[in-house]
């Protein structure tokens, strides 16, 4: 029963430092500058790769997500409640097929196709920008972010197993 304890503790505390990351790395100026509207480089997201070998990131990302955009809407950058549950849930879905699939490259189109298409959808109804640009630039920033800044961490910490627990690796990597 401790070690049951003890494990969701560290799940929990594995999560919440992933959602502290992304709050910060989202809101801290200047990045909050980028992180919000049609053309965004949210380098946050770059964290989604934690995903990939990190149960906890799943929720960590959601809730930091969620947090990132509450925050954002007295700032002036949030769309507002809906940018709070539809964004966050946009995160928490790739986050999930992120876990899912164990090819990295192929795992890092899963925030690239869901942020560009659902980040425009909310772009579209709330400020009635255009759809298919919106898809455009939404995805290009996803893109710049998962696979320059995201997929050079994660190939660093898969290389050096840092912060990967060995039966994640296997699984995932492993023959």
């Amino acid at each position: 029963m401790l070690e049951l304890k003890r494990d969701n503790v560290s799940y929990l505390t594995r999560g919440a430092v992933i959602a502290a990351l992304y709050v910060a790395l989202t809101i801290t100026p200047p990045l909050n500058a980028i992180s919000y509207g049609q053309i965004q480089f949210r380098i946050s997201e770059a964290l989604n790769v934690l995903a990939f070998f990190e149960p906890a990131a799943i929720p960590g990302l959601f809730v930091g997500c969620m947090l990132a955009n509450a925050l954002g809407i007295p700032l002036g950058n949030s769309l507002g409640i809906i940018d709070v549950i539809f964004g966050s849930f946009l995160t928490l879905v790739s986050a999930y097929l992120i876990w899912k699939i164990k090819k990295p490259l192929v795992a890092l189109l899963a925030p690239v196709i869901i942020n560009a298409l659902g980040v425009a959808l909310e772009l579209n109804w709330v400020l009635g920008l255009p759809y298919w640009a919106s898809v455009l630039f939404v995805g290009i920033g996803e893109t710049v972010v998962i696979y320059a800044l995201g997929y050079p961490l994660l190939a660093i910490l898969l290389r050096g197993k840092a912060l990967v627990r060995e039966d994640i690796y296997q699984q995932k990597i492993g023959n």
